[in-house]
């Protein structure tokens, strides 16, 4: 049968001609009809788990589940009956009869799909009993994410991004009948799983059954407290999704806003991660150019990402050494507010309280990472420190949604807020820093700064069309004057899995990969406003691109803060200090079994 093949249906006394081989779900979706379903996840996840789609066939003795049954030609449905609307009644008051009733106070409370899914089919109430006597432990265990068993309604949609866009397989569905439960590996918890703390289980997730970990309360207390100097750092993500949870467009950069607002809550300073992109950046092209020129471990790949990070620790072990060493902008960011800025200002480093916000749930465990304290090794000897003085270079992580409840709860209109600039010297970037935010974007502004230091001329364009765009791996040659540098970029880890393996066989003809963990890079990431839509992503990875281009400045070697870093501090990129804050190594992890499959 051709792709171009149709069937015609006649759907509530209508007829429509859909493509053949489209499930009822997706008919009734191509003709304009709206049919209820939470576990559906289009390509991903179709488990029939929820019963919620159901629909009526002429000629068929039960109602079908339309996401999973196929049309064909002639088929009569119907979508709206009695039967139809009382079936999906009942299974939804089935699925809430064992659900928390705490919804005032629920995370999700604004936008749970399982709450409006509720008051569009008119439940009010469920007369059905709890099955469930006694509630399940919540799951704390992680630094990113917290996992509640109780609000789970057994969609599986996590179990399949888990598994088939990440491939990490970190949890699934264990137990039968009324004990089946999502879990880790023997219920160990996600901490001692090989969970990667991406966080796009928690994009997924229709009630709150996975949450990040939440900052909020440490930062309000920060804040209030007059011995601490707390500033903040926002990565390039961060600005093309805040608006989005104040009603502003998708997309639309809002980045004088967001600084305002964050001044409205009391942050001392506010500064751009991007500063330290640039950085990076300066960091990790002159990385590359060693390892290029010295016959170094190739491909070399990028390690801004940490969910990517855990993932080569757990999974691909022996291939550490291609990693580069460069920490990640957030954490380069951190030991240099703790010494050099706190130097220029000459505040105590203990006194000082940095803060992220960021797209990602895995920065969270990045900053807890014992090895990021580099702040605390410069001070040792100059404070005579002991271990118990011991402070991490990142204190609080925030995510964007955790942002925006911030906002909320302050009362700050954010629609409303004039435009301001970021401080300085920290706040200074480049556009090159900006496309941090996207899939190939690292890649990109490491060949912009690449080509010029090693060609000593200026690049004729500044726009690497080949590694732009959402697709999961980009592969490009760029002609670096005599060298030919073979690029590649993945976003996602299943698709990340391809470019290591060639690497495991020695087939790989890349000398630099970038690997972001989450599909589209940043812009996804498990911390954003719950949109998880190719659309929506589409639309903030334009708004990164024109962050870029209106930017005087495009190039991270340009960057004139980064330039007198350099020269008041650090001295010169791989240098000594540079090697001691601003790069790091990592450790085989293991790989421990994943979550059993029912049985």
């Amino acid at each position: 049968m051709s792709d171009t093949a149709t069937v015609n249906v006649t759907i509530d006394g209508q007829e429509h001609t859909v493509p053949a081989g489209q499930t009822i779900l997706q008919a009734c979706h191509t003709a304009g009809i709206s049919v209820p379903a939470l576990c559906h996840m289009e390509g991903l996840s179709a488990d029939a788990a929820c019963s919620l789609c159901v629909v009526e066939v002429k000629g068929a003795r039960t109602l079908m589940r339309s996401c999973v049954t196929t049309v064909t030609d002639g088929m009569t449905l119907f979508t709206r009956t009695e039967r139809v609307r009382d079936a999906r009644k009942t299974n939804l008051e089935l699925l809430l009869a064992n659900h928390p009733k705490d919804c005032f106070i629920c995370d999700r409370n604004q936008n749970c799909e399982l709450r409006l899914l509720a008051y569009d089919l008119g439940v009010r109430e469920t007369p059905y009993p709890p099955t469930r006597s006694h509630p399940r432990p919540v799951d704390h265990s992680s630094d990113s994410i917290i996992r509640d068993p109780n609000k789970c309604i057994l969609c599986r949609r996590c179990v399949a991004v888990c598994a088939k866009v990440q491939a990490v397989h970190a949890i699934d569905a264990v137990g039968r009948g009324q004990n089946t439960v999502i879990s880790t590996f023997e219920n160990s918890g996600l901490a001692n799983a090989y969970c990667i703390n991406c966080g796009q289980c928690v994009l997924v997730c229709p009630t709150g059954a996975l949450v990040e970990k939440s900052a909020v309360a440490e930062v309000w207390k920060a804040l209030a407290d007059p011995q601490k100097t707390v500033v903040v750092q926002t990565a390039p993500a961060v600005r093309v999704a805040i608006g989005e949870a104040f009603g502003m467009p998708a997309g639309g950069p809002v980045t004088g806003k967001m600084v305002a607002a964050l001044r409205r809550l009391g942050f001392k300073r506010v500064f751009d991660t991007d500063f330290t992109a640039d950085l990076t950046i300066m960091e990790e092209g002159h990385e590359l150019i060693k390892r290029v020129t010295e016959k170094g471990v190739l491909p070399m790949i990028t390690s801004c990402s940490p969910g990517w990070i855990k993932f080569a620790e757990h999974f691909y072990p022996e291939q550490l050494p291609n990693l580069s060493t460069c920490k990640s902008p957030q954490q380069m960011f951190g030991p240099l507010a703790k010494t050099f800025y706190a130097e220029k200002l000459g505040i105590d480093p203990r006194n000082l309280v940095v803060v992220s916000v960021m797209p990602c749930t895995a920065k969270k465990f990045e900053a807890r990472r014992p090895e990021m304290a580099g702040a605390f090794d410069y001070w040792r000897e100059k404070m005579k420190l002991t271990e118990a003085d011991r402070f991490p270079d990142v204190d609080y992580v925030l995510t964007t949604r955790e942002l925006s409840r911030m906002l909320k709860e302050a009362g700050v209109d954010f629609t409303v807020l004039p435009d301001e600039a970021f401080d300085n010297p920290l706040g200074e970037s480049t556009g090159a820093a900006v496309i941090f935010g996207v899939t190939g974007g690292v890649m990109e502004a490491a060949l912009r700064t690449a080509y010029e230091v090693i060609t000593g001329q200026t690049l004729p364009k500044l726009e690497f069309a080949a590694v732009r765009g959402l697709e999961g791996i980009k592969a490009a040659d760029v002609q670096v004057g005599d060298l030919t540098l073979k690029v590649a970029v993945a976003s996602g880890l299943g698709n990340a899995r391809v470019l290591l393996d060639q690497i495991k066989a020695g087939k790989s003809p890349y000398h630099f990969i970038e690997i972001m963990t989450c599909p589209g890079g940043c812009i996804g990431g498990g911390g954003q406003p719950l949109a998880d839509s190719p659309a929506t992503k589409t639309k903030r990875m334009k708004g990164i691109y024109q962050a870029d281009q209106a930017l005087p400045l495009r190039k991270s070697h340009e960057n004139p803060a980064v330039q007198q870093v350099y020269k008041e501090f650090l001295g010169q990129p791989l240098g000594h200090l540079s090697h001691d804050l601003l790069h790091t190594h990592y450790h085989a992890r293991g790989t421990k079994r994943a979550a059993p499959k029912r049985t």
